[in-house]
């Protein structure tokens, strides 16, 4: 069985004993119930996994023996959706789905068929949920990589981030291509655009396609923008290196 994984800065994890206080303490003793004794990991979320075995276990604190030191090296592609701005309990539900299937960053856009925005008061909010849904999935997931949440960002922006892509793509149901048939590089970054509800505009789409991107579908059937990233990630990474490849991790120097 795969130990838990818990998250804590880097700095915390160059001692002989590592201490889960906080929320990971009372995560690991007061929810998980953890016992002297049990293996678990714990993450800086950048790729370093300390595995350790439980040596004390107080109320909503735990003190871990240090086993070993992982090095889990940059995923390759690089995966990046670039998210229409959905209502939060749908954009909660992407996010979770995306970092458990492999997603490495997410950046919320701003479109114009969207329902919801976030204005200047509320974007440093907007994003810290996003970040902590990732938090909470890549728990979940056992991920020693994080995804990366970044500001928003407007129309003008995601073309300066299509080409600067080795490969990027646009999800529309009217694609001529469908997404399961494109060639994914085993290098460099892959950017995957989602839409709000009710998809992108001609201009956008437009936009787009002039920086670079490529249009694809899922197939016949349309998704909802909660789901659309998850099932396209999946696609994407089925046809990567990275879910045809062992996983390999190198001992921490």
């Amino acid at each position: 069985m795969t130990p838990p994984l818990f998250l804590l800065d880097r700095a915390s994890l160059s001692a002989p004993v590592i201490a889960l206080s906080g929320r990971e303490g009372h995560h690991a003793a007061d929810v998980r119930r953890l016992r002297i004794g049990e293996v678990v990991d714990v993450s800086d979320g950048h790729g370093t996994r300390v595995r350790c075995r439980v040596r004390d276990v107080e109320r909503s604190r735990v003190l871990l023996d240090v086993q070993a030191r992982i090095t889990e090296p940059r995923p390759r592609p690089w995966l990046v959706v670039a998210q229409a701005l959905i209502k939060q309990d749908a954009a909660e539900r992407a996010i979770a789905g995306m970092t458990e299937v492999g997603v490495d960053a997410i950046v919320p856009v701003t479109a114009e068929r969207s329902v919801v925005t976030w204005a200047d008061e509320r974007v440093e909010r907007g994003v810290r949920r996003w970040q902590a849904a990732a938090r909470e999935a890549a728990k979940q997931a056992r991920r020693a990589w994080v995804p990366q949440v970044a500001d928003p960002c407007d129309l003008t922006e995601l073309a300066a981030r299509v080409r600067g892509a080795d490969l990027a793509l646009v999800l529309d149901a009217q694609a001529p291509v469908a997404l399961g048939f494109l060639e994914v590089p085993d290098e460099g970054t892959v950017l995957l655009v989602v839409g709000p509800e009710g998809g992108l505009t001609d201009h956008e789409m437009a936009t787009l396609e002039a920086a670079g991107a490529r249009r694809a579908h899922l197939g016949p059937t349309v998704l909802r923008a909660a789901t659309v990233g998850i099932a396209a990630a999946a696609v994407l990474l089925s046809r990567s290196q990275r879910w045809t490849i062992p996983h390999q991790q190198a001992p921490a120097g």
